[in-house]
Formats: structure tokens, C-alpha cells, sequence
């Protein structure tokens, strides 16, 4: 395989890592500043889907790492 497809690989991972970061961190935000994440009342749909999203971007680089780590 070409490097450049390593580099892209990696490049990738971080994008997911990051974002999955950010997306998990913003909805415990979210969820802690409306009082919905701590029983004020019922959580809405919206915050676990948020957060199964963020779980997903996590395996995801997990994922594309395993794969980069098999391009050698």
C-alpha cells in the first residue's frame, strides 16, 4: 500500500476520535445544564442518541486504527 493511504487512515482516526470527544462532552453538557440528565424530569430521546452516536464515532476509530494497523 502507498503511505498516503496511512496517512489518510490516521487522519481519519482523529477526526472520529475528536469529534466522538466533542459530540459525548456537548451532550453531557447539554443534559447537565438543562437538568434533564439528572432526573429534573424524563431524559428526552435526543441525549441518548447523542450519545450512542459519540459511542459509535469511538469504535468507529477503533475500528479504521485496527485496519491501519493491518496496512503494514
Amino acid at each position: 500500500m502507498p503511505p498516503i493511504f496511512k496517512a489518510l487512515a490516521t487522519i481519519l482516526v482523529w477526526i472520529l476520535w475528536i469529534s466522538g470527544l466533542v459530540m459525548g462532552f456537548s451532550t453531557l453538557a447539554m443534559g447537565i445544564i438543562n437538568g434533564t440528565l439528572y432526573g429534573a424530569e424524563p431524559t428526552p430521546m435526543s441525549e441518548w442518541a447523542g450519545f450512542a452516536v459519540a459511542l459509535a464515532y469511538g469504535v468507529g476509530a477503533v475500528v479504521v486504527m485496527r485496519l491501519r494497523q493491518k496496512m503494514e
